[in-house]
């Protein structure tokens, strides 16, 4: 199949991505989720749209360790992240030592701060937990945005279990090309979906260079226009997204510093 190949210059920047291999992504592998499925995600399954899922706390384990996105307490990942209209914001994401507990399960707690020209705009509290299996399970965030130093927005906040929230998956434990799969759920306010589009994908940015990299499509219900593409490369998490429709931006790793 021929390559895709994705430039996108941002002086004095360059950040490359060749997408060869990868399916548009119109096929549905792993499964769904019944209403009643008992277990992370059933046998092969993965949770599909507003479906309910019953997690066990026994099935979670105390660490994630996903190579595609390793969160040990102490890791910490900064990002260059600049829109349509060329703002650029600093957005630091930060695995602490802390713990939820979340139906049962004691989730990590992952600190997210976005910040323009040294001013916050948004802080959030992400809540991940990983299965036995190794999906690493997305159970929720507590976030604010900030004018001027003000909480002005809440949305976007939920917790699994609470007013009908579902919990969904980060990442699959053993992607493969075609996988969909909700990110999480909370009707109105959360509706994200993922899909496996590559595992072979070469990115190049101001961190580095990275081979066999997953690349997933982004999309929600709420906003239809937007489409967003990430990579991930094993070892170190999300080192690119780009937005592709529904107004444009572009969010590069710049730094990563692995838990000691």
């Amino acid at each position: 199949m021929r390559c895709r190949l994705l430039i996108l210059t941002l002086a004095p920047l360059l950040v490359l991505a060749a997408a060869c291999g990868g399916e548009d992504g119109s096929g549905t592998q792993g499964g769904t989720v019944a209403n009643t499925a008992p277990g992370p995600a059933g046998p092969g399954a993965l949770p599909q749209g507003s479906e309910r899922v019953e997690l066990d706390p026994a099935d979670f384990v105390a660490s994630i360790d996903n190579p595609y996105w390793p969160m040990a307490p102490g890791s910490k990942w900064v990002y260059s992240e600049t829109d349509a209209k060329g703002n650029e914001q600093r957005v630091e994401v930060t695995v602490t030592d802390r713990a939820k507990k979340i139906l049962g399960i004691d989730a990590t707690v992952v600190h997210d701060v976005v910040s323009e020209n040294g001013q916050l705009i948004e802080d959030t509290y992400d809540w991940y937990g990983q299965d036995t299996a190794g999906n690493i399970w997305y159970l929720g965030e507590d976030t604010k945005e900030y004018e001027d130093g003000k909480v002005v927005s809440t949305e976007g906040s939920w917790e699994a279990g609470v007013d009908g929230a579902q919990a969904g998956i980060l990442l699959p434990a053993a992607p493969k090309v075609g996988m969909t799969y909700r990110q999480e759920y909370y009707a109105g306010e959360a509706e994200d979906n993922g899909e496996i589009l590559s595992l072979e994908e070469r990115v190049e940015g101001p961190f580095g260079s990275f081979e066999h990299v997953l690349m997933t499509k982004d999309t929600t219900p709420l906003e239809p226009k937007i489409l967003e593409h990430k990579f991930y490369a094993k070892g170190v998490g999300l080192v690119l997204a780009i937005s592709i429709s529904g107004g444009g931006g572009l969010e590069q790793l710049i730094r990563f510093k692995k838990a000691p």
